[in-house]
Formats: structure tokens, C-alpha cells, sequence
């Protein structure tokens, strides 16, 4: 069987779940992990059994035995690996967001479309069941006209006061925000023209991180439904899930809930700590890989291999860019803002 060469740039958490997924697909040779931190990258590729590593993302961009690339970047840094990867033909998976710059976004996705590449954003929670669920039902129009939807997805202060060193660069709204607002724009079908956002730094900063502790915002889709949308960095470490994500969705004929965190499907209580095991995301099932965090990758392999267009694309990637830059501009003001 005919192999075709991956590679990653980023070997953090969400670089190795890539990792995981082309080690475990027959159709797929990992040719190169690619990481500023050179041990990191090492390390990735020693485990996934990746061919080689490296610390600069102009020299694997340009290998002939690569065709596709994973982007794991922290949020922030997206924009050049994805570039210099477009510029050498190679097919693009890049995490949420796509990036924090408008004028990034759009320039990704015109020189994507120039060189005919598959250029697919990892919003992985178009694969999740529930949401699949809730999309199939508003679509049969067993709810009616959606009028609200409320989607709540945040972390305790854990990560980005200790996992994330980079999260002043960033914020909970292009971390979490990009899941929520992919999500309300696939759900109904629609585009937002308008939000009102308002945001504190308070807690973080105190503690030494310059980045707020939330977003709350109002978003207006043109088609007259409004989306609640909340996102925190700021929830007690002692919560049991490092995700507490929430959705409702009221319309004229029904409505649907899903709780994706504390969702008791499985509970555990040890001496040190209760929690709500994962068994949706990503887990295994006898040594293999389940969960629709890997379904989402399994779908870029196919699109590179089949010659498929990606569910998640550079349009979506671009305007979830456009709304949470409308937040950021929102909070700044004082006023709701108009989305273009």
C-alpha cells in the first residue's frame, strides 16, 4: 500500500493527538515532528515513531516526502508555518483558530485557494455526537426556527497560570471562543452581523497573567437567531473536568440540552479527587483510537488521500477569526460592532 508523508509543527498536547493519529493509520507515513523546543520535538518523534525532527519550519516545509502538515502552534503562531507551508504545496491542518488576524486569515485562505491545496481548521467539535445530534435535529426542522442558543465552554485557572506559558499571547476567547463560535455558525446555518461583548482582567492578572478571565458576549445572526456565548479562564482548580462545556438551543417547535463535561455517563471518586472520566474526546477502545477529537484528523487523511473537500474550511476558519476579533474591538468600545 502506497504511503503518504505527514508531518506536524508543534509537538505540545494537541501535536501529539495528531501524532497518534497518523501513527495509527495504515494509509500514513509521520515523516517529521517540528518544535521550537528541540527535546520536545525529539521526544514526540521518538514515541510516534516519526522518521525525524526538527526546530525550524522552513526546512521541513520543504521536503519532497512530505504532502500534508499538522499545525499545533499555540494560538498565535499560526501564520507563518501555514504560509511557508502553502507556498511549497502541502496540504494544511490547522488547529483552532486559524489565526488571531483577520488580514492573516484571509491571506491564508487566498494563497490556499491559489495553490489548490486542502486547507481544513480543526473546529473537532463538528464530530462530536451530541452536537451532531442537535445540528440533525434543527435541520429536520424538529425545533423550528432557533431563536437562542446558549453555549458555555470554559477551564479553571490551572491552564493558562500553569500549562499554558504562552497565554498572554492569547486569551480564553481564541482558545475556547473559536470552538463556541464555529459552533454557533455551523449549528444554524448562518452568519453573525453584530455582537456586544464585555470582559474583566482581574484574577489572572493578580496572579501574574496578563490575559482576561472572560468573555461574555451577545451575537446577532442575520437570520435572526441570537447565540449566548460564554468563555472563562478563571473556574477553582478544583473542578472536576478541565472542561466545562454546556449548550442549549431553544426554537418555536422544541429544544435540546447537552452537557458535555459533567455529562455522568462515567463518574469516579478516588481519595484525591472526583471526576468525570473522558469517554467522548479522545480515548481508546482496546489499544484503539476513539473519540471525535481524532475523528476530525481521520477526516483531513481522507480529504488529502481522496481528494475530498475538508467539512471544516478556511471560510469557516476566517470568520470565526472575524467574530472574535469583533469581541476584542466590542470590549475596547463599549458598544455592540458590526461584523463584515
Amino acid at each position: 500500500m502506497e504511503k503518504f508523508g505527514f508531518a506536524i509543527i508543534g509537538a505540545g498536547r494537541w501535536g501529539s493527538i495528531h501524532a497518534k493519529v497518523y501513527t495509527e493509520d495504515p494509509r500514513v507515513k509521520l515523516i517529521s515532528i517540528c518544535d521550537l523546543d528541540e527535546e520536545k520535538a525529539r521526544k514526540l518523534a521518538e514515541k510516534s515513531g516519526a522518521e525525524n525532527y526538527c526546530t525550524d519550519f522552513n526546512d521541513l516545509v520543504k521536503r519532497d516526502d512530505v504532502v500534508a502538515i499538522s499545525i499545533a502552534t499555540p494560538d498565535f503562531a499560526h501564520f507563518q508555518p501555514a504560509i511557508a507551508a502553502i507556498n511549497q504545496g502541502k496540504h494544511l491542518l490547522i488547529e483552532k483558530p486559524m489565526t488571531t488576524r483577520i488580514e492573516e486569515a484571509v491571506k491564508i485562505r487566498k494563497e490556499a485557494e491559489k495553490a489548490k491545496i486542502k486547507l481544513m481548521v480543526d473546529f473537532h467539535n463538528r464530530w462530536n455526537p451530541c452536537f451532531l445530534k442537535i445540528k440533525e435535529s434543527i435541520d429536520r426542522g424538529e425545533l423550528g426556527k432557533i431563536s437562542l442558543v446558549y453555549l458555555r465552554l470554559s477551564n479553571p485557572s490551572v491552564l493558562p497560570l500553569k500549562y499554558f506559558p504562552w497565554s498572554e499571547k492569547s486569551s480564553v476567547a481564541w482558545f475556547l471562543g473559536a470552538h463556541t463560535v464555529d459552533l454557533a455558525r455551523w449549528l444554524l446555518k448562518d452568519e453573525a452581523k453584530k455582537v456586544y461583548c464585555v470582559s474583566r482582567s482581574e484574577v489572572l492578572k493578580e496572579k501574574g497573567v496578563n490575559t482576561p478571565d472572560f468573555f461574555e458576549s451577545i451575537i446577532e445572526f442575520a437570520g435572526g437567531g441570537v447565540v449566548v456565548m460564554e468563555n472563562a479562564w478563571i473556574l477553582s482548580e478544583t473542578e472536576p473536568n478541565m472542561i466545562d462545556f454546556k449548550c442549549q438551543v431553544l426554537g418555536s417547535k422544541g429544544s435540546m440540552y447537552a452537557d458535555l463535561s459533567h455529562h455522568r455517563a462515567l463518574e469516579k471518586y478516588s481519595q484525591e479527587k472526583a471526576e468525570y472520566p473522558d469517554v467522548f474526546v479522545s480515548t481508546e477502545i482496546y489499544g484503539k483510537l476513539a473519540g471525535f477529537a481524532f475523528q476530525s484528523i481521520r477526516h483531513f487523511i481522507d480529504c488529502v488521500i481522496e481528494d475530498k473537500e475538508p467539512i471544516s474550511s478556511g471560510k469557516d476558519g476566517l470568520e470565526v477569526t472575524k467574530v472574535i476579533c469583533a469581541m476584542e474591538e466590542s470590549i475596547l468600545r463599549g458598544n455592540p460592532v458590526e461584523i463584515r
